[in-house]
C-alpha cells in the first residue's frame, strides 16, 4: 500500500472540501395559495400542481378543520 510522497497543506485539504457545503432548498410559490414549496412538486396546502388538483386536502379533515384550511386557502387565493 503506497504512501502519499508530499504533505497538503490545511488549504489544500478545505480547497477539496468546499463543495462539500449544504445549500439552501429553492422554494417557489404556489399560484393558488401563494404557499411556498419545492418546485415541481404538489402543493401540501392545498393539493394543486400545474392549476389542477392531484391531492385532496380536504379529504381526512374533521368538519372545523376543513373550514379552517378553506379560509387559508382562499386567503392564499387573494393574495
Amino acid at each position: 500500500m503506497g504512501l502519499p510522497a508530499r504533505h497538503h497543506s490545511k488549504s489544500r485539504r478545505n480547497k477539496g472540501r468546499s463543495h462539500l457545503a449544504l445549500k439552501a432548498k429553492k422554494l417557489s410559490v404556489c399560484p393558488k395559495c401563494a404557499a411556498a414549496n419545492l418546485s415541481h412538486k404538489v402543493c401540501p396546502n392545498c393539493g394543486f400542481y400545474k392549476n389542477k388538483e392531484v391531492v385532496n386536502v380536504l379529504k381526512g379533515l374533521s368538519k372545523r378543520e376543513k373550514k379552517v384550511k378553506e379560509k387559508e386557502i382562499k386567503e392564499g387565493e387573494k393574495k
